[in-house]
């Protein structure tokens, strides 16, 4: 998470109104739901790989990081698709080619909406998202819950790092079930942990007279309406592309 927040904040299109990212990146996760994912999802993913290295200026590498967990997720699932069982005269599975064929698309199609998101989330900083739904009229309420779980998300990630430091010196770790209890130790303090500070946060907004918004200084941006354009124009040209090469699959 501190990654992709150091990204967000120092990649070359920080400056750059919302809009001009979120808009190309729904464009693209649309492309991904409508068009056939073996043509368009390499498309989709060598264009955001493209905008994200190339343009915005983020590593590479901070990119596959980002898609990694996904992939693997994806990787141990797509299997199961391509397996076709039987009970009916006793436990039967084989290769199902129709299984196959789905599980390759499913894994595609996941992988290139995902990268559509990564996109957006390293190289814009959720500040300039939450101001650009207060502006699309996104209920209060919500917004206040995004902006609070991102916060503590980073608290916990500190606190979790932390207590697994010290677990690991105090040879938390050394078996397999040490290992198990000292897991389940962590979380358990992790989630007390978790309460009492949102106790403390409630008293505290309530002590500052807190109204169900909180009002925070922002920097407005103005659109680029030449970059909006070349943009959306690149995500036609790709959906364009990748329906002309789905007429030449099978």
């Amino acid at each position: 998470m501190r990654a992709i927040d150091h990204h967000a904040w120092s990649n070359r299109w920080r400056d750059w109104h919302p809009a001009e990212k979120l808009l190309p990146a729904g464009g693209l996760l649309l492309l991904t739901l409508v068009l056939p994912p073996l043509s368009s999802g390499p498309l989709v993913l060598a264009g955001v790989a493209w905008a994200t290295v190339r343009g915005a200026g983020v590593p590479a590498r901070a990119l596959l990081q980002v898609l990694a967990a996904p992939a693997a997720f994806l990787a141990m699932g797509a299997p199961f698709l391509a397996v076709s069982i039987s009970f009916a005269d006793g436990f039967h599975w084989q290769w199902s080619p129709e299984g196959w064929r789905l599980a390759l698309e499913t894994t595609v199609r996941a992988l290139a909406a995902v990268s559509c998101l990564a996109f957006l989330t390293l190289t814009t900083p959720l500040t300039d998202l939450i101001a650009l739904l207060r502006r699309l009229g996104v209920p209060a309420g919500l917004v206040e819950l995004i902006q609070l779980v991102y916060r503590l998300i980073f608290v916990f990630a500190e606190r979790a790092l932390t207590g697994q430091r010290a677990q690991t010196a105090r040879l938390g770790y050394v078996r397999f079930d040490r290992g198990l209890r000292s897991v389940g130790g962590l979380a358990g303090n992790l989630f007390q942990r978790a309460l009492h500070q949102a106790r403390r946060m409630e008293i505290g907004l309530a002590a500052r007279g807190y109204t169900g918004e909180l009002r925070v200084l922002g920097s407005e941006r103005a659109l680029s309406w030449p970059r909006l354009m070349m943009g959306m124009t690149s995500v036609g040209l790709i959906g364009l592309t990748g329906e002309w090469l789905a007429r030449g699959l099978p």
